[in-house]
């Protein structure tokens, strides 16, 4: 089954090709544009100029991937949630191949795409159900229970920023360049993650929800009262307790999770699942546990946007002949995969 995935929900546009099959998938090709260099100005994603920029990007990079490449059978498009300045980039092109080819259209919700990004490259009969998805990004943070194929259940979220979207703003005040996670974490690697006493926000609440604006106001507040200097503090101190006290909350919803549901494989998936001591951490309490628990997480090249995961998502989608016409398909920025 050969698969055209499409991802344009913020400011990466992607395109891939895949074969998939029930045993094993091949991408064929892939090609990824990334606006970063454009955003870097503004400290973050400006949906406007996204949309201008998925807008001049996709059909050159759509004709790339398809060169001396097998006509798709079906084209799997990411229709929400995220940008609707990028959302309606890639839903437009995907309805219009869809309609010229007549090949049938698969509507694939992004997080669902992160759910499968742990299996690109990888073996994808391998996930053992129930499963445990965590997606942590720049725009979701949010654990969903999966019994099956499309059979999701939303267990938690957060109620305000994501942890993402919470290290980047972060990183804005310590005037790191945007994205700003992935500088905090190399920071964070040579630093004392016991210097600053940042909060917890929830870690004791008996549900599995979180909160990330009250930690992005304590890293304000303390770099407005104090200096490195008089503190005896290093910015890798300081990147390091900040990003332990996302971690900390992280590690123990989950485990609450993993104590209270009947779980076979974790999953980890998003942006920040490119965070190595977020991947060491869960891996050390999966180990601590008495019964295993399988864990996966993303290559590296794939814990970021990519179409990649759309299309694997997709296949599961066409396997069930799970499919919408090209002019009923719609892009829905606020599409929930699940509810709580």
């Amino acid at each position: 089954m050969i698969i055209l995935g499409i991802e344009s929900s913020c400011d990466d546009t992607s395109v891939a090709l895949l074969d998939v099959s029930k045993d094993k998938h091949t991408i064929l090709a892939q090609k990824t544009a990334s606006q970063i260099e454009v955003h870097k100005t503004y400290g973050g994603v400006v949906p406007e100029i996204a949309g201008r920029k998925h807008a001049e990007a996709i059909i050159p990079i759509v004709e790339d991937v398809l060169h001396n490449q097998p006509k798709p059978e079906y084209i799997a498009v990411t229709s929400g949630p995220g940008l609707i300045t990028g959302l309606l980039v890639g839903v437009e092109v995907a309805k219009t191949l869809s309609y010229l080819w007549d090949i049938p259209l698969l509507s694939i919700n992004h997080i669902e795409g992160h759910v499968y990004s742990p299996f690109l490259e990888e073996n994808h009969t391998d996930l053992v159900f129930p499963a445990l998805c965590l997606i942590a990004s720049g725009g979701h943070t949010e654990y969903i229970l999966m019994k099956d194929h499309g059979d999701y259940t939303k267990l938690g979220g957060t109620r305000d920023d994501a942890v993402g979207e919470c290290f980047d703003k972060v990183a804005k005040l310590l005037h790191l360049d945007y994205p700003g996670g992935p500088k905090i974490a190399a920071l964070a690697e040579h630093g004392n993650s016991s210097a600053i006493p940042f909060p917890r926000p929830m870690i004791r609440s008996k549900d599995y929800d979180m909160s990330f604006s009250g930690l992005k106001t304590a890293a304000l507040y303390w770099l407005r009262d104090n200096t490195f200097e008089d503190a005896n503090i290093t910015l890798e101190d300081f990147c390091a307790s900040f990003q332990q006290a996302i971690i900390a909350v992280l590690l123990k919803k989950t485990e609450n999770i993993l104590s209270e549901h009947t779980i076979k494989t974790l999953l980890l998936g998003g942006g920040v699942s490119a965070n190595t001591q977020l991947q060491t951490q869960l891996s050390h309490m999966l180990e601590k546990r008495d019964q295993p628990i399988q864990f996966r997480f993303p290559k590296k090249t794939y814990c970021m946007d990519n179409a990649a995961m759309i299309a694997l998502a997709g296949y599961h989608h066409a396997a069930h002949n799970d499919t919408t016409p090209w002019n009923e398909i719609v892009a829905n920025p606020n599409w929930r995969i699940a509810q709580i």
